[in-house]
């Protein structure tokens, strides 16, 4: 039965303002995802970090070198931005060490106060700064290598646990004359990239155990 043509279809008005509203939720859902999405979180605040040590070092030079001195200060300069940039590189070691030139030294010699002194020519090398570096900390050079390198063996459980993972389980530290070994970097012909990295790891160890 078909609807009588003269009647009215009745409609309700939709107020201008509704309609808007309601464009604007349906563009709204049409772009989206379709998935209501969460505030972001906050990012959380970053830790407080340590800033790590570092080994610095200056060269006591002349006001005016003589041929002599520059050619000294070329090699040592080499030699101890060597040493020192490994040891930055391999550990988190500080110390601020003041270098000078002694043609008197007959070799190259480090102490605790934070002084290194090469006169040979033949030791401004970084094998020989890395071994001297290590004085400056207190290889050979304090009490604490004293009373735990003072027997003959290095007895502190950090630096003997690594020269084990290294050597084996029968290795250890060997103490003497204020020098240690293996890795102690006492010879030219002990030198190799592997060598250095270990001798460094070895003298920040020794630091962890007391030195």
């Amino acid at each position: 039965m078909s609807p009588d043509r003269n009647q009215k279809r009745t409609r309700t008005a939709i107020p201008w303002r509704t309609k808007l509203v309601v464009t604007a939720l349906a563009a709204t859902l049409l772009a989206g995802p379709g998935v209501a999405q969460a505030v972001p979180k906050a990012a959380p605040a970053p830790r407080e970090q340590v800033a790590a040590a570092t080994i610095t070092w200056t060269l006591e030079r002349a006001s005016n070198p003589t041929q002599d001195q520059q050619s000294a200060y070329n090699l040592i300069t080499a030699a101890m931005n060597a040493a020192v940039a490994r040891y930055n590189n391999v550990s988190d070691l500080g110390k601020s060490i003041t270098v000078r030139y002694d043609p008197s030294v007959p070799t190259a010699d480090g102490n605790i106060n934070g002084t290194i002194r090469f006169g040979n020519r033949g030791y401004m090398t970084e094998r020989t700064a890395l071994h001297e570096i290590a004085h400056t900390i207190g290889v050979g050079t304090s009490s604490g290598w004293s009373r735990l390198g003072g027997s003959g063996t290095w007895t502190g459980a950090q630096a003997t646990a690594l020269v084990r993972q290294f050597d084996g389980s029968a290795a250890k530290l060997s103490t003497g004359g204020g020098h240690f070994w293996p890795y102690g970097l006492n010879y030219e012909n002990e030198m190799s990239g592997t060598a250095a990295d270990r001798h460094v790891q070895i003298v920040a160890a020794m630091v962890r155990d007391g030195l």
